[in-house]
């Protein structure tokens, strides 16, 4: 079937930015048609006669599947494939891939650039710099604002899968002990620590864990009132994982010292979002950039590809549908 499969990408250019190397896709099948973004009104067309369909962030919906008979494998750009209606793809006789571990590097140089960013207070130094108040200081440097130490302090963690292993690596090579935390609706574990045990201990705490009805606002109110005055919040997983209004009130009361977040519940964040306020201190928010390395988005197209070769040679791995 590869020789003569017809594959088409539908959201091609939130993947490739130009930079990337798509010969491993395009001489797998014997079409590759590529769409920058697609509309939902667009997807039923586009996908007439393909065999494969590739998405990133395009949903595929039961619609879509009764609308395209000769669709038989979805390639997903992605881990997280809450975009595919996977009952239905099952219905349809549509097997569904997903790609995992391409971003662990870049995620977790990433969660490392937050909390030293929060320790540093890098957004405040900065922000001093450009506003001239260096220039006009008294003495050789400015230390207007406390920096912290990562060394011997405690390292929070929710989620230790692949990603979250890289993050306590590079935590411990900054001499930092880490604490893993027990996630709802998993069995219990004896080196995972209740949430009210964990939170009250960690100088910084990170979440690394998948959003599903368990985790729903995992971090809220509660939670946060556990967390020392003093301590970080890094999220850089999915939104829903913190209720955003929680947090927002806890960084205006003075009650943590500082969060940073990757991720939002909606993205892009068209319709606002409390961490967007510009009177919220001590918040770094980056726009879902985490996982974005090139070398990353290069490793998806390599697992797409890969993906693809288990299906046609009728050992599909990474099945999610």
């Amino acid at each position: 079937m590869s020789n003569s499969s017809r594959a088409v990408f539908l959201d091609h250019s939130s993947l490739d930015l130009g930079d990337l190397n798509m010969a491993p896709l395009e001489q797998l099948f014997a079409t590759l048609q590529l769409h920058g973004q697609s509309t939902p009104a667009e997807v039923i067309e586009r996908l007439q006669g393909a065999h494969v369909a590739i998405s990133n962030k395009v949903a595929l919906d039961a619609k879509t599947f009764a609308a395209c008979p000769e669709l038989k494998l979805v390639l997903v750009a992605a881990t997280g494939t809450n975009n595919i209606d996977l009952a239905a793809a099952r219905e349809h006789g549509v097997t569904v891939c997903n790609c995992q571990g391409y971003g662990t590097p870049s995620v977790a140089q990433h969660t490392l650039m937050l909390l030293l960013a929060l320790a540093t207070r890098l957004p405040d130094y900065q922000k001093d710099v450009r506003a001239g108040q260096w220039q006009q200081a008294q003495q050789f440097c400015l230390l207007d604002h406390p920096i912290v130490e990562l060394e011997g302090k405690t390292l929070g963690m929710l989620g230790h899968g692949e990603l979250g292993g890289a993050v306590a690596r590079l935590a411990e090579a900054f001499g930092m002990r880490v604490l893993l935390g027990q996630l709802p609706g998993r069995p219990p574990r004896e080196d995972r620590l209740p949430l009210e045990e964990l939170l009250p201990q960690v100088d910084a705490l990170t979440l690394h864990c998948p959003l599903n009805a368990d985790t729903l606002n995992l971090i809220g109110a509660y939670e946060l009132s556990l967390m020392k005055p003093s301590a970080y919040l890094i999220n850089t997983a999915r939104g829903g994982l913190v209720n955003e209004q929680a947090l927002a009130d806890a960084l205006r009361r003075g009650h943590l010292g500082g969060a940073a977040t990757d991720v939002l519940t909606q993205e892009p964040p068209k319709d606002g979002n409390p961490l967007l306020a510009a009177d919220i201190p001590r918040l770094i928010v980056t726009p879902h950039s985490a996982w974005g390395s090139r070398e990353a988005r290069q490793r998806i197209v390599i697992q797409l590809m890969e993906n693809a070769q288990a299906f046609f040679s009728g050992a599909p791995r990474r099945v999610v549908s």
